[in-house]
This record gives structure tokens, sequence and C-alpha cells, in this order.
């Protein structure tokens, strides 16, 4: 009885995101310096460094809301680098932009609903909010008609994070989820976060300064001057690389 051949797989395919040796610029200043960057399926990578350095220009470049000049970019093997943003979404790219965006004037649910039209037409019919994501985030269900500029900081960031959920990504790109936040709503973010990975085994993309959520990705990457200057386990965090990039 013959066996079936095994497929090759794809190097690239191996990995949720590959960003190969990304140059951007804005007009004639070169902002990311070959970029080179792989997340793991159901793994999170936390990127580092100081402000000003290129960590928001490259998670846009992720996006497609910025173009780069030359390298590439690809999710779970396609190359995505001439895709649009809204392609990127339905391919399974949720966003979290720093400053959160939620919309001020729609209630919560209305937000929540807003992140269907990250899916493929044919299965947005449902227009209803699954229970996980109230499981995820408790205080939302409690907050459906309320108005999303009437909600806190850390109560928009939680909702901003159920928002892209709704899309059901394959990666989620947070921006600094913590920034603004009091400490207690960070632990609940990190915990949230912490679950999805655990429970949906999707890859997060994280940009932060808040060491405790830095440690809770599984590599890290560091940036200075628009370049990637080191990487490795979160868990060999040294005090130099802390007090390097996330010291402030």
């Amino acid at each position: 009885m013959e066996t079936a051949a095994l497929p090759v797989l794809d190097p690239l395919a191996q990995q949720m995101l590959q960003v190969s040796d990304l140059n951007v610029y804005y007009g004639e200043s070169h902002i990311l310096r070959g970029v080179d960057m792989s997340i793991a399926p159901g793994k999170m990578v936390c990127l580092i460094g100081r402000n000003g350095v290129g960590k928001t220009t490259l998670l846009k470049t992720i996006m497609g809301l910025l173009s780069p000049r030359t390298g590439s970019v690809s999710l779970a093997g396609e190359p995505i680098t001439k895709k649009t943003p809204d392609q990127r979404a339905r391919l399974g790219i949720g966003y979290v932009p720093q400053g959160r965006e939620v919309i001020p004037r729609l209630t919560v649910k209305e937000n929540l609903i807003l992140g269907l039209e990250a899916k493929p037409r044919q299965k947005r019919a449902k227009q209803e909010v699954p229970e996980y994501i109230y499981e995820l985030f408790p205080v939302l269900k409690t907050m459906l008609t309320r108005m999303g500029g009437d909600l806190s900081g850390g109560q928009q960031q939680q909702l901003a994070i159920a928002r892209a959920l709704m899309g059901s990504p394959r990666l989620l790109v947070l921006d600094e989820p913590t920034e603004g936040i009091q400490p207690s709503i960070i632990l609940e973010i990190e915990a949230a976060v912490r679950k999805i990975i655990q429970t949906t085994g999707i890859s997060v993309l994280l940009v932060e300064q808040h060491l405790h959520f830095v440690r809770q990705a599984d590599r890290y990457y560091a940036m200075q001057k628009g370049g990637i200057v080191a990487s490795g386990n979160t868990s060999e965090l040294s005090s130099v690389i802390i007090q390097q990039f996330l010291a402030v």
C-alpha cells in the first residue's frame, strides 16, 4: 500500500507574519531600514523601542496604510505587500491603532458590529456579538447602549480590541494598548490578550512600553533608528535591553 507523500511546506507559510527587508520613506526621509520580522502561529511578539524609532510606521506598513519602497510582507505565506488595508483586514489582520479610534457617536454595540466589516461579505449575515467577546471583556456587556465617547480610556481600549476580534482575525496588531490606562485595567487587558491566544490560536503583534505586558510575549524585537537591533525570547530580556529600550 502506497503512502501519500507529505506536502513540502513553504517556509514562509510556517509563519503567520513575515516581514522581509522592509524599507519605508516619508518623502526622502528613510524611516524603516531593512526591517526583518516574523511571528509564528499562536504566538505573541512584542516590538519595543523608544518613541520615534519607527514602531508605529512598521505597523502601518503591515496594515497597508503606508507603502514600502522595497521589501515584502506576507500573511500565512501569502504575499500582501500590494494589497489595500481593507483587503488585508479581510485576509485576517485585526488592527487596534494607538489612540483606539472608537467612534464616539456610536453605541458600544454599534462599534462592535462595525468590526464585522473586516469579514468577507458572505460571513457578515449574523449581526450579533459572540458571547466569548463578553467573556473576555465583561464590562462591555453592561454598556451596550452607551456612546463610545462616554467610556473611560480603559473601557475604550477594551472596546477597540473587541471590535477587532469581531472580524475573526488570524493576526491581532496592538499599538500601545496600555497607554494612558490605569494599572488595574492594564492587568485585565493583559489577561484578555493571553486568553485570546490560548483559546483561539490568534497570533499577536504588540507595541508596548509596559514591562509586565512585554514579558507576556513569547519573543521581542527591539527597534532603534528605524531598524531591528536586537531580538530574542522575552524570558531572556536583560536589564541592559530593558534600560536601553523601555526606560522612560
